[in-house]
């Protein structure tokens, strides 16, 4: 099954505003949403540490699948990109990082996140950093603006990323890093599993195979790739994140399962823009 590329978006969009509803009203109530995210998946990938001093809102809203602030080694002065920054929780571990002399820009294209992430930056007093409303298709920086570029669990979801991967680099100066988690697929699935929007908007069914990952970042001009993963999914944990989809009717779950089965894995991917 194809899907265009505005049915993707409007799906995940539609997602991803839930979940910021979801939270907001949660911090409200002082109950945990259910914002279906799966194990090896959100929050918990980040250590209290890190996250003790951030609000609420920042932590539960945390959809992705690692913690890229881990991989990335930056430096006091730099200017860094989110790119799908929800809540804001790499934003603002990274703007702790960077300093008072360095920035940090959080892209989001739902509005309920972006409100939700300058709401948080209110209350965790964040000064350098920004959130922008845009699309990671057409990133609203300049050439060569950007010193390190992160995301958590984003880049899966985008329709071209072939555009997503040479929108990075532009964006990126001369030198700079590319630094994120995904979810990356180990073997190739079914063509007519991979596009059901359920699937999509769970993070599974667009993840590129690490190969095609690989060619798409050479494409694009980066060089030196890793793409090294950190959590293979079993049969039961592919499961438990379908619990909260309504999936087509007639479509043959067992026969998912059993494809999904150790083929979908979180991971780190870094990548240089060339001197």
């Amino acid at each position: 099954m194809t899907k265009s590329a505005d049915t993707i978006r409007d799906a995940v969009k539609e997602r991803y505003a839930a979940a910021a509803l979801a939270v907001s009203q949660s911090t409200a109530s002082c109950c945990a949403p259910d914002i279906g995210v799966g194990e090896g998946f959100g929050s918990e990938l980040y250590a209290i540490e890190q996250t003790g001093e951030l609000p609420s809102a920042a932590v539960l809203a945390s959809l992705g699948c690692g913690n890229p602030t881990a991989l990335a080694t930056l430096r006091a002065g730099q200017v860094v990109l989110d790119l799908g920054s929800g809540g804001g929780i790499d934003v603002f571990l990274s703007a702790r990082r960077v300093g008072p002399t360095g920035k940090v820009y959080g892209l989001d294209m739902t509005p309920e996140m972006i409100d939700l992430a300058r709401r948080n930056q209110v209350e965790a007093g964040v000064e350098n950093a920004e959130f922008l409303l845009g699309t990671i298709e057409d990133i609203p920086l300049h050439d060569r603006s950007v010193d390190v570029i992160i995301s958590n669990c984003v880049i899966n979801l985008a329709a071209d990323k072939d555009v997503v991967l040479r929108e990075a680099f532009r964006v990126l100066k001369p030198g700079g890093l590319f630094a994120i988690s995904d979810v990356v697929l180990l073997r190739e699935l079914p063509e007519d599993l991979r596009g059901f929007m359920a699937l999509w908007t769970g993070c599974i069914a667009g993840a590129l195979t690490v190969d095609d990952y690989r060619d798409k970042l050479n494409d694009a001009g980066f060089v030196n790739e890793e793409i090294v993963p950190t959590l293979v999914h079993d049969r039961a944990a592919v499961e438990r994140l379908t619990v909260s989809i309504d999936l087509p009717k007639g479509f043959d779950v067992e026969r998912a399962l059993v494809a999904y089965d150790g083929a979908v894995a979180n991971a780190f991917i870094r990548a240089w823009r060339p001197e």
